[in-house]
């Protein structure tokens, strides 16, 4: 199976560019019924207790039981890297720091989480048989990834420093930004990354996310790159949808 999915994924995704996303849920079930009907998503095994999220064949994210109770229940960017440890201490060196030491996942990959300076927690993913996405920037699909910070300058700076190519290199068309927290929060709300996946009519996926047990937890704004709103699953975990 493994050589079969890397087969299907043939897009290397450079230093940098978010090529990742998965869910730390409470109920894996209840979270395949969500997503299975709001985006069409289907399953199947993945590693471990994790499964697969696939859209039309294709590998779009995973779902993951969460291992401790005090866990968040969030959704996970992940930026690819060639050398997970090589960026962890740059990362360090940078201001932040690595909250979970690089660990392989069978011979998919490696993985490790880290945060910035302001708390804000992201993983990193250095490919061995799943490079990420086998599809992306389409209805029911990973789109964009919105950081939310109290500090954009500092911001620039350590993702500017880590990931240079991926958001300033020739041709680089980056899949991520970043916003002052109170733009859409509030103000006490610590800085995280927010997951959007893109949707082809924002009104009518958001009736469904009511439909599926979940909410609106920001209303439809205008951003730079679409119109998005903030919503949470059946089981409190944030995304964005994104109608471009």
């Amino acid at each position: 199976m493994a050589e079969n999915r890397a087969s299907r994924n043939e897009e290397v995704y450079g230093e940098g560019v978010p090529c990742w996303v998965d869910a730390q849920l409470p109920d894996v079930e209840a979270g395949k019924r969500f997503y299975g009907g709001l985006f069409g998503w289907t399953f199947e095994e993945a590693h471990g207790s994790a499964v697969w999220a696939r859209l039309d064949g294709g590998l779009v994210a995973s779902l993951a039981p969460k291992s401790d109770g005090r866990m968040p229940t969030v959704w996970t960017v992940s930026f690819a890297t060639s050398d997970a440890e090589a960026l962890g201490r740059r990362i360090t060196a940078a201001g932040g720091q690595v909250v979970m030491a690089p660990f392989p996942v069978g011979d998919l990959g490696t993985a490790a989480l880290a945060a910035d300076p302001e708390g804000a927690v992201f993983g990193l993913w250095q490919p061995g048989t799943h490079r990420g996405f086998d599809r992306r920037h389409e209805p029911g699909t990973f789109v964009w990834a919105e950081l939310y910070t109290r500090d954009t300058a500092g911001a620039n700076a350590f993702y500017g420093g880590l990931f240079h190519d991926a958001l300033f290199g020739g041709g680089a068309e980056p899949d991520f930004g970043r916003a002052e927290v109170t733009e859409v929060f509030p103000a006490e709300m610590p800085s995280h990354f927010l997951a959007h996946f893109r949707v082809a009519e924002l009104a009518d996926s958001l009736g469904l996310v009511g439909r599926l047990g979940g909410r609106v937890q920001a209303p439809p704004f205008e951003a730079s790159y679409g119109r998005v709103a903030v919503v949470t699953d059946n089981q409190g975990a944030s995304f964005a949808l994104l109608a471009r």
